[in-house]
């Protein structure tokens, strides 16, 4: 299993965006979520990309097929701001390691499947899509913007500090308990021996 995305809660239209632009980030390709409800702003990187997500659509949100997922709540600032998504390692066959119920919106391709994790609010959303790729493994016609101003490649570790506790499930990404919601990144292993932090307008720490 490997990290896919991750989501970071935020206000309609993403104004948090401009933060990482002004950083360096060159921004993708975002989207709506048709009947969930969700619209996005994308950042990409070699192997995963970071989204910031929002609520878009209230009573898409909470339809009847939407609801179980408690995107709702979670985007109107209930519990963890932060999602996690991971697909599949390259030849993995192994089953996932937390208990999970499938999730088929309209808008995944055909094929394409996503199992959300039985988790509570106080703790990251987590799922799973399948079969999933790397962003720098998109056919042209898909390609996103991987080239930053600032030289970043892969996400090669994830922190997750809550004020909630530590999480019941058990997944490829370091927790530990903090003041308040933090999501750090390090991108190739720390090599340029830096940090930016992104407070207050994102709980978000770059380390590279």
């Amino acid at each position: 299993m490997q990290l896919d995305h991750i989501f970071i809660r935020v206000r309609p239209g993403a104004p948090e965006a401009a933060v990482l632009t002004a950083f360096g980030l060159c921004e993708g390709a975002g989207n709506r979520h048709p009947g969930q409800g969700t619209a996005n702003r994308r950042f990409f990187f070699a192997n995963a990309f970071l989204e910031l997500l929002w609520l878009d659509d209230a009573a898409e949100a909470q339809s009847a097929a939407t609801r179980p997922t408690l995107l709702f709540e979670r985007l109107s600032g209930a519990g963890s701001p932060f999602g996690l998504c991971f697909r599949p390692a390259p030849g993995a066959a192994a089953p996932l390691p937390f208990a999970s119920w499938r999730y088929q919106p309209d808008y995944l391709p055909p094929g394409v499947t996503c199992d959300i994790a039985l988790a509570p609010l106080s703790e990251p959303m987590c799922f799973h899509l399948a079969p999933g790729g790397r962003p720098d493994a998109l056919p042209p016609a898909r390609a996103q913007p991987l080239a930053h101003r600032v030289p970043l490649r892969d996400i090669t570790a994830v922190k997750v500090s809550q004020p909630r506790g530590l999480p019941s499930l058990a997944l490829p990404v370091c927790f530990e308990a903090g003041d308040a919601d933090l999501l750090e990144l390090t991108f190739d292993g720390g090599a340029q021996g830096r940090s930016h932090d992104f407070r207050p307008a994102l709980p978000l720490i770059f380390h590279y």
